[in-house]
C-alpha cells in the first residue's frame, strides 16, 4: 500500500485555539477517577451476574481474565462495556454467564486493586459500547496558566462544547495501531489475533474520521452547518439529512440540540451531498485503500458527530496550583480531548 499523508492528533488543529496553560495530569491514580454509566438498571434475574467494580491500576482486559479464573468459566463468558485507563481509579462493570454456578468469594481478590462494589442478576450480556458513558473527575496539577483565561476557556467550552476527535489511545503507542494496519487489509492476509484485528481495524475508522473533523476546524466548520450536511441528534444515535432550505439549522446547531456530523466509513452510500460530500471526498481522497479495507471487512457506513455538549462540565482551583474538572462525556468520547483544548500537558502514569 501506499503511504498515507495522515496527520497525528498532535498536528491536528484545536477548536478554541492554543492551550492556555501547562499542568501534569494522573500524578497519582487519584488524579484520573472515571466512573462508567450504564444507562439501564439491571434486570434482577437471569443466568449472568452484572458486577460493578472499582480497580485502581488494573487493566480491564486483565481483570475480565481473573473473574473468569475465580468464576471457574471460560474467558468468552466475561464481557465488559468500554475499556477503562489502567493508570486510574475507575468503576466499571462486568457481565458474567453463570449457568448453574455458584457465586464465588469475590474476598480472594486483591482488595488493593479491587473492590465488589455490587452483584445484581441480569438476563442479557454486557456488551461493548453498551453503556451511556462515562463521568470523570480529573485534577491537573503544577497549573501555570493565567486564572482569568483559563476561566474563559473553561466558559466557552462549557457553552460551545468540544471537538469529538478519537483520542490517541484508540491508535496505540507511537500510533502503532495505524503502521498495522495494512496487515489486516493487505491482499495477502496474515493471521491475526482476533482483538487486535478490531484494534487495528478500529484505528483506521477513527483516523478517518479526525481527518475530516480536523479539517472542519480548520475552515471553521465543525460547529455550524454545511450544505449537505447530515445532522445528528444531541445525546442519541440518530440523525437525519439536513433540508439546504431549512434555516433554522444553523440556530438548532448554536444551542446544541444537533450536531453535524463526520463519516465512521464502511459499506453503502453516505448520507452527506453538496459541500459537505465535496469536503469528505477531497479530504479521504488519498485514504482510497483504507476506505476499501474496511468496506472489505462488512462495516456499513455510519456517522459520528463533530462535537461534544459540555454543559455538565464543573470546575475549581485547588492552592492556586492545581485544577480540578468534572464533566460527563458520552461513551466513544475521550477525556483527553478537552484537555488538549485547555492545557499542554504532562502524562505521568503513577
Amino acid at each position: 500500500m501506499s503511504e498515507y499523508a495522515w496527520l497525528p492528533l498532535e498536528e491536528m488543529p484545536n477548536a478554541m485555539g492554543d492551550a492556555v496553560g501547562e499542568a501534569v495530569i494522573r500524578h497519582t491514580a487519584d488524579d484520573f477517577q472515571v466512573d462508567e454509566e450504564l444507562g439501564f438498571d439491571p434486570d434482577g434475574e437471569g443466568e449472568h451476574l452484572l458486577l460493578h467494580v472499582r480497580k485502581r491500576h488494573t487493566n480491564t482486559h486483565w481483570l475480565a481474565g481473573q473473574l473468569a479464573k475465580l468464576a471457574g468459566i471460560p474467558d468468552r463468558d466475561v464481557s465488559y462495556a468500554g475499556l477503562k485507563d489502567r493508570h486510574a481509579v475507575t468503576t466499571q462493570w462486568y457481565s458474567l454467564r453463570m449457568v448453574d454456578k455458584p457465586e464465588p468469594d469475590w474476598r480472594s481478590l486483591d482488595p488493593q486493586l479491587i473492590q465488589i462494589l455490587a452483584v445484581y442478576r441480569h438476563r442479557r450480556k454486557l456488551r461493548r459500547g453498551s453503556l451511556q458513558g462515562n463521568r470523570f473527575r480529573l485534577r491537573l496539577r503544577q497549573l501555570k496558566a493565567d486564572p482569568e483565561r483559563m476561566e474563559k476557556r473553561l466558559q466557552r467550552l462549557r457553552e460551545t462544547g468540544m471537538p469529538n476527535y478519537f483520542g490517541e489511545q484508540r491508535f496505540g503507542l507511537d500510533y502503532s495501531n495505524l503502521t498495522q494496519a495494512d496487515r489486516v487489509f493487505s491482499a495477502h492476509r496474515h493471521r491475526i489475533d482476533r482483538q487486535l484485528r478490531g484494534l487495528l481495524i478500529s484505528a483506521v475508522r477513527s483516523q478517518l474520521f479526525n481527518q475530516v473533523l480536523a479539517e472542519r476546524i480548520r475552515i471553521g466548520a465543525w460547529d455550524v452547518p454545511l450544505q449537505g450536511d447530515y445532522f445528528m441528534l444531541d445525546g442519541s444515535r440518530c440523525g437525519f439529512a439536513g433540508d439546504p432550505e431549512d434555516r433554522h439549522l444553523t440556530e438548532r446547531c448554536r444551542q446544541q440540540d444537533i450536531h453535524p456530523s463526520g463519516p465512521l466509513w464502511g459499506r453503502g452510500r453516505s448520507p452527506v451531498s453538496e459541500e459537505t460530500q465535496a469536503l469528505e471526498s477531497r479530504v479521504l481522497q488519498p485514504f482510497a485503500d483504507w476506505r476499501d479495507g474496511l468496506e472489505h471487512v462488512g462495516l456499513a457506513q455510519e456517522r459520528r458527530s463533530l462535537r461534544v455538549r459540555l454543559d455538565s462540565l464543573q470546575w475549581h482551583f485547588v492552592d492556586g496550583r492545581d485544577l480540578v474538572l468534572e464533566f460527563f462525556l458520552p461513551a466513544g468520547c475521550f477525556a483527553t480531548v478537552l484537555l488538549r483544548e485547555l492545557i499542554r500537558y504532562a502524562d505521568y502514569p503513577a
